[in-house]
């Protein structure tokens, strides 16, 4: 052993630790100094966000993005730094990447339609909504799946790319909304008197907007009914009490007033065949 010690060049030696500290020294510096900057970044792109509104849900994961991604640029410089070839690594995960991207590719599209939701605010939480054929109020809006609380309080789990796909329509976008009914009188009622009953009832009803003006029209002259068309403007939270509060009270006003409003009818005439 002794004998094998004497052989060795202590020069040698020197030189490649030498040579090989540098190396790890290099390394160690590459990635403690890159793993600092990739902090101060992703810190620093989520503060961004987050100044400018964007969702907090959005901020969180794409800042977590970038910081690893960031993270693995700084760790394959330190191998390149010690030795290592790096070019079979990139490859690696490029196949990887590829085959998770083709196997999580659903995932992916709900992800890609929760971004574009978040980012441009279609809605958020509370919008009472209409999305992909399935009514109610947004409970939660996350990166792969919108969650709705239907009126009768069931909870709707939506995907994200389904919503993107279709047609979105939100009840809660705008600060007032217009009521349409339709009501229906009798050819012998008097329509002048009618008409005025409908003003008075909209005339009212201090939840019913004076701007834009209410709507009351003769719109229809039906197979058995004169129609008219009633078009009032409420707050939105105020839609259901003012629709369902009409309803009854053109009801109550058209029976004191003695005018009909008219329920579909058949008449059927029977004749008798007399025997030859």
């Amino acid at each position: 052993m002794q004998k094998w010690l004497d052989q060795i060049d202590p020069n040698l030696i020197t030189n490649t630790i030498m040579e090989y500290g540098i190396s790890i020294l290099s390394a160690l510096a590459i990635y403690i100094i890159g793993k600092w900057l990739v902090t101060r970044i992703s810190t620093l792109i989520k503060k961004t966000m987050a100044s400018r509104g964007v969702e907090q849900t959005l901020v969180k994961f794409l800042g977590n993005i970038v910081h690893w991604l960031l993270l693995a640029f700084v760790i394959i410089a330190a191998l390149t730094q010690l030795g290592v070839e790096t070019t079979s690594i990139a490859a690696i995960f490029a196949a990887a990447g590829l085959a998770i991207g083709l196997a999580l590719k659903d995932s992916l599209s709900n992800f890609a339609s929760g971004v574009l939701i978040i980012m441009f605010r279609t809605f958020k939480v509370g919008d009472f909504v209409e999305i992909a054929g399935t009514s109610g109020s947004v409970e939660e809006v996350s990166i792969f799946t919108t969650h709705l609380k239907t009126p009768d309080n069931k909870l709707v789990i939506v995907p994200n790319s389904s919503i993107t796909s279709g047609t979105i329509t939100n009840y809660s976008a705008m600060a007032t909304r217009r009521i349409d009914m339709v009501f229906g009188i009798g050819y012998q009622d008097d329509i002048r008197k009618a008409k005025s009953l409908l003003e008075e009832i909209l005339a009212s009803d201090e939840r019913i907007l004076k701007d834009p003006a209410p709507v009351v029209a003769v719109s229809e002259l039906a197979d058995s009914s004169v129609n008219f068309v009633v078009r009032p403007w409420a707050k939105r939270e105020d839609y259901w009490g003012v629709y369902w509060d009409l309803q009854e009270s053109v009801k109550l006003k058209f029976d004191e007033a003695g005018i009909s409003i008219p329920f579909p009818q058949q008449e059927v005439h029977m004749h008798t065949l007399n025997a030859a």
